[in-house]
């Protein structure tokens, strides 16, 4: 028997929970896929589904090779379609990690075109501020934003973005509006870190090639992108962001930039990968796109 296609259909049972729904989606009959699933565990020598009256659900070595058999089942269809030159027929999965604040209003408003233009690709997309370990974890692929210590990967520039000092209404109201960097001494400052715990970088800003930085108070500290926007949204001080990030925010009038003769230094927008490995020509497309995606959102700021 295939050990490709009891692989498959392992898969399919794992994803929908269900044999008779597998089987359809397979066009398979229901006895089929349970004597698929009993050949690989009978083969591996192990318990993969535990089966109940009203749901299948892996165990915990079901759910370890279900994890590795999508990678190896994508691997299988990249040298199947190793030679085909039309894009539109790439598929595959490709699993990608980005920021939350990119992911919400850069790449996924604009996903709908990618996924017209390549309907066989399914995308699985990880946002979050922590830093993920992309060969571990199995990521094609990681959009990072500033300077990146890990050797182990290769670390691909897209673009810079500029950065802007901002604050609400509410708060200016109440503190002022800052006029020079004397001024800050009477101002908030809301801190990010990561991790909780780290001292903060207070205030940053360019002085020709040099960063300057100033300390100042603050109640609030945040490790996340989004906790600090909306720190900076309910009136607690001061943010340095990505101009690219609060466009609309700055549109709608919610926030107010300040200081702009002293903007913290552009953040450098990477792309990380493994460059040990080779890169699926899915994985190479996408990256494709999603450098002209943040390029082309970035002539907006």
């Amino acid at each position: 028997m295939n050990k490709l296609e009891l692989l498959r259909t392992f898969v399919r049972v794992t994803e929908l929970s269900s044999f008779t729904q597998a089987g359809e989606s397979l066009g398979l009959p229901r006895s089929t896929v349970s004597e698929h699933v009993q050949a690989l565990e009978e083969l591996l020598g192990a318990r993969l589904l535990q089966r109940t009256t009203r749901r299948v659900q892996a165990t915990q070595d079901g759910r370890v090779l279900y994890e590795r058999s999508k990678d190896l089942l994508s691997h299988m269809e990249e040298l199947e379609g190793l030679f085909r030159q039309d894009e539109t027929q790439l598929s595959g999965r490709i699993r990608v990690d980005m920021l939350n604040a990119m992911a919400r209003m850069v790449i996924v408003p604009r996903l709908p075109e990618f996924m017209a233009r390549h309907p066989l690709i399914d995308l699985e997309i990880s946002s979050s501020d922590r830093q993920v370990d992309l060969l571990a974890e199995g990521f094609d692929c990681v959009l990072r934003v500033g300077a990146q210590p890990d050797q182990s990967v290769v670390a691909r520039v897209l673009c810079s973005m500029p950065m802007i000092n901002c604050a609400s209404p509410a708060y200016l109201q109440r503190y002022g509006v800052p006029k020079t960097l004397a001024d800050l001494a009477d101002h908030q400052l809301v801190h990010y870190v990561r991790p909780l715990g780290s001292r903060s970088s207070g205030f940053e800003y360019q002085q020709g090639n040099k960063v300057q930085r100033v300390e100042m108070a603050g109640r609030v500290t945040v490790n996340s992108t989004d906790a600090y926007q909306a720190a900076c949204l309910a009136g607690f001080g001061l943010i340095q962001v990505p101009c690219l990030g609060i466009r609309d925010l700055l549109a709608s009038g919610e926030l107010v930039a300040v200081l702009p003769e002293y903007p913290a230094p552009s953040m450098d927008v990477s792309l990380l990968y493994a460059g040990q490995r080779h890169l699926p020509l899915r994985v190479r497309v996408f990256m494709d796109w999603l450098t002209t995606t943040l390029q082309t959102a970035l002539t907006a700021c």
